[in-house]
């Protein structure tokens, strides 16, 4: 008789900077682990996934992944930032989404679909609390670096008066430096931003939930005869350091988690522009991409300092430029040949494009990672939470890129951008070695998920551990 598949439920927040790893990760474990997948996200973000569907909540069967979205109280438009309140909205997501998991569970259950283990991303620390409750095990799977989740970790077991100190200290002494057990010494600007904002600043909001991460996995640890596993999005040779920097957790290190090209699902409608096109008549390693991700709204001299940037610098471009990210006075448009501007794209499949060169990216870990998993330098402009972690990361540990001056206003401004592009584009020493290192990386990420590799043979570790019986061996 054929053994019954693991199946696994994965819960993440509603945002494409979270749906795209786990959504990866859905896909891996049913094509390479062979378990049985189903993906829960909001309902808003579900019918923007699915936009034909009849009813927004129905299930979903993709290819070998199902679908089946839970209740966050905004299942019409979803939360927006500016908008709605974010504690408020935090608060109702608990409420809410704990009670729709759970009927989630109970009703897989009922339909002889039970599931064996609940993985879930860290704004949803609730759902381990939902998984024990119907005597489930959980994992949570970290979609930031194990270096940013060594510092939160440091940061709420002991290390926040000395942060706050070296924070403060900063403004006199910029390049003061704070050292964590097992981390590289880091600068103010190092740290992840939510170390660093007031307690009035409206973003504070998310070291609150933060905390609630950290004190979820401390409970589990004192609840568990093992160690709470969370799943990371690295792998073993990129941050070795940082993945033994907490002896208290199990960090299993399974990354990078890619999809092909055409598997993703996008809250945000591709661009039907041939970008693709375009990017066949560029000369290979002549394009720049520009892009800040789902969620950042650039200043408006911001935008202008980075058009301006490219038109000096004289090198092809393609500029991912969300529609709310337009502005009056100054209508971007294509600079013919030399410049295209999309809405949204397929990242990976335009990072994968032997024409693309560089990428001028916020540093979000996504693209951060992915850059690197293609081969692709980076110049780095942070602008929030993990960003400037990661940015240091690129720029100092990695060697894969470089970090962009701001100036006094957090702008940066178009001759500096152009002096990156020609660091990392051009043909001196530094250009030399970025792309070496590049090169380096590149082949160690595909080693580590290859057949045989560290983070393959992780995942499938960790799968073959969850029983039948609704514990984890691993």
């Amino acid at each position: 008789m054929e053994q019954k598949k693991q199946h696994v439920l994965l819960v993440t927040y509603p945002a494409q900077g979270h749906i795209n790893p786990v959504l990866h990760l859905a896909r891996r474990l049913a094509a390479a682990n062979g378990a049985a997948v189903t993906f829960s996200t909001s309902v808003s973000a579900h019918r923007r996934m699915f936009p034909s569907l009849a009813a927004p909540n129905d299930e979903v069967q993709d290819g070998p992944v199902a679908h089946i979205p839970f209740s966050d109280g905004f299942d019409e438009e979803g939360f927006v930032r500016g908008t709605h309140d974010a504690r408020q909205y935090l608060s109702q997501l608990r409420t809410l989404g704990s009670s729709s998991v759970s009927s989630i569970l109970q009703s897989l259950r009922d339909r002889s679909r039970p599931v064996d283990c609940v993985v879930y991303t860290f704004c949803l620390p609730w759902a381990a609390d939902v998984a024990r409750a119907n005597g489930v095990p959980s994992a949570q799977y970290w979609i930031q670096p194990a270096t940013v989740f060594a510092i939160y970790y440091h940061y709420f077991h002991g290390y926040s008066s000395l942060i706050t100190t070296a924070c403060s200290n900063s403004e006199e002494d910029p390049k003061s430096t704070i050292k964590f057990p097992c981390l590289p010494p880091l600068q103010a600007r190092d740290l992840p931003s939510f170390l660093t904002v007031p307690p009035d600043d409206p973003s504070a909001v998310v070291l609150d939930m933060l905390k609630d991460t950290f004190d979820t996995l401390d409970r589990e640890r004192a609840l568990s005869s093992s160690k709470p596993k969370v799943l990371m999005n690295t792998f073993a040779e990129l941050e070795e350091d940082a993945l033994s920097a907490v002896e208290d957790l199990a960090l299993i290190p399974i990354g990078p988690i890619l999809s092909p090209p055409d598997a993703g699902r996008y809250l945000l409608k591709l661009d039907e522009k041939g970008y693709m096109e375009w990017l066949d008549s560029k000369p290979r390693g002549s394009v720049v991409y520009v892009s800040f991700g789902s969620m950042t709204v650039l200043k408006k001299e911001q935008r202008e300092e980075i058009l301006n940037g490219m038109r000096d610098s004289g090198r092809p471009y393609l500029w991912v430029l969300r529609r709310e990210c337009r502005w009056e006075g100054l209508e971007l448009q294509d600079d013919g040949e030399n410049g295209m501007v999309v809405e949204w794209c397929s990242q990976v499949e335009v990072l994968s494009h032997p024409s693309v060169g560089c990428f001028v990216t916020h540093c979000g870990w996504n693209s951060t990672f992915e850059s690197l998993v293609c081969g692709v330098p980076t110049v780095g402009v942070p602008q929030w939470t993990d960003q400037g972690t990661n940015a240091m990361l690129a720029e100092k540990i990695w060697g894969t890129g470089v970090r962009g001056e701001a100036n006094g206003e957090g702008v940066l401004e178009r001759e500096e951008l152009k002096r990156c592009l020609d660091l990392v584009m051009g043909e001196g020493e530094s250009s030399v070695r970025i792309k070496k290192n590049v090169e380096l990386w590149r082949d160690k990420a595909r080693e580590a998920m290859s057949a045989g590799g560290s983070s393959y043979q992780n995942l499938r570790k960790f799968v073959d551990g969850i029983t039948k019986s609704g514990q984890t061996i691993f």
